[in-house]
């Protein structure tokens, strides 16, 4: 039997975390699972979920789900899920950019998810890293997307930054 497995991969945009965790997952796995959270929000979008999932190709199992993540049966699976980022923000526009709600249902949901004995690979961006917007919703979101890495990363029983493609393990 499987034992859980949680692995974070973070870093900024174009850093190589997708393709990191993808790499990973299929040494791990001949026929890993990939778990979009992106809402498809218009008809460009629906391409590029297209393009991917042909470039991923047949070994992979594609899911997808925006916010119940925990509905997804992974047992005995390696799943990496792309991305928590995307995932957050599903949570954030629907509770009317409230942190406090938004933060409690994430840290549930990922709760629920994570009690399978499973592998999970969550890929997210380190967005804090950069300058603080002049938006206030922006700043919000900010504020939860570093809890909600700070939360995976606690659990996480390996972290790799990336960085310019290369991997750096941090935990």
């Amino acid at each position: 039997m499987m034992k859980r497995k949680i692995i974070l991969v973070t870093g900024g945009q174009r850093s190589g975390k997708s393709r990191y965790a993808q790499e990973l997952a299929l040494k791990l796995a001949e026929n890993p699972v990939y778990l979009a959270t992106s809402r498809v929000w218009d008809d460009e979008f629906r391409e590029r979920v297209r393009r991917h999932q042909q470039d991923r190709g047949p070994q992979w199992t594609n899911l997808e789900e925006e916010k119940a993540i925990s509905r997804c049966d992974v047992s005995g699976r390696v799943v990496v899920i792309d991305c928590v980022t995307l995932w957050s923000t599903n949570f954030f526009f629907d509770n009317d950019s409230d942190v406090d709600k938004s933060l409690r249902e994430i840290k549930e949901e990922f709760d629920r998810f994570t009690g399978q004995e499973a592998t999970f690979i969550f890929v997210t961006n380190e967005i804090g890293m950069g300058g603080v917007s002049i938006a206030p919703v922006q700043r919000r979101f900010t504020d939860l997307q570093g809890w909600v890495n700070q939360y995976v990363g606690d659990r996480a029983d390996e972290v790799v930054l990336m960085v310019s493609g290369i991997a750096m393990r941090v935990k």
